[in-house]
């Protein structure tokens, strides 16, 4: 890792600095409102690392919900990760040593990244797809932490700050539209969403979503979706 590379990642990561900033605070503050001191925080965001499946981690333990539920909806909300591991399966290969932490630390955001950027010349695959995990993984810790000390010495109303993590998904999908200058993915996710949120119980509307729109682009796209 050089200087060339981390610049050229954090010009990249520029988006989610802000987003993960944005949402990460609110989760330390959540946390903290919650009862829990604010170094779990940090914890759960180095060991953890999962954004929305931190926030509703909180929710969970301070419900009271049993080890058992916990997990599965755990599972069922970030399953969506298979998908994203198959189509990462030749990008990823000769990373080397990075590869178990790109795995660990494959979120959303740093999927889009990964899947709209092309590895600067001279530079390994493993080396700059790390050093974009890495900051992105930093701008999380970060923002958790500020949250949560904030958060233990300020009190601060929680209303509305769930909008920041849909806001910076709208920011990445348009990111990803203007570069790639496809527009049948994102409309084949709205027709699919809409669909499951007018046909399923609300539990289950991100399965459905993902795994009805996963089939429609692969029928859509063809064998070349995950090469």
């Amino acid at each position: 890792m050089n200087t060339y590379t981390v610049t050229h990642a954090f010009k990249i990561t520029i988006p989610v600095l802000f987003g993960y900033l944005a949402i990460g605070i609110p989760f330390g503050l959540m946390l903290v409102s919650a009862g829990y001191p604010w170094w779990l925080a940090p914890v759960m965001s180095v060991l953890m690392y999962a954004g929305a499946g931190q926030y509703m981690a909180v929710a969970l333990f301070s419900a009271g919900a049993p080890y058992s539920v916990i997990a599965v909806t755990m599972l069922l909300l970030n399953i969506r990760h298979i998908v994203y591991g198959l189509s990462l399966i030749t990008p990823f290969k000769g990373t080397g040593k990075w590869k178990p932490y790109l795995i660990f630390a494959l979120t959303d955001e740093t999927y889009a990244l990964m899947t709209g950027c092309s590895v600067p010349r001279g530079v390994s695959a493993g080396t700059f797809y790390g050093t974009i995990a890495l900051l992105n993984h930093s701008y999380w810790i970060t923002g958790s932490i500020i949250g949560a000390v904030a958060g233990s010495l300020i009190p601060f109303s929680l209303d509305g700050v769930d909008f920041a993590l849909t806001a910076l998904f709208a920011v990445l999908l348009i990111d990803q539209v203007q570069k790639s200058k496809d527009i049948v993915p994102p409309l084949i996710g709205v027709v699919t969403a809409a669909a499951a949120m007018l046909l399923v119980p609300s539990q289950y509307i991100l399965i459905t979503a993902l795994a009805a729109g996963t089939a429609v682009l692969m029928l859509a796209k063809g064998r070349n979706l995950c090469r």
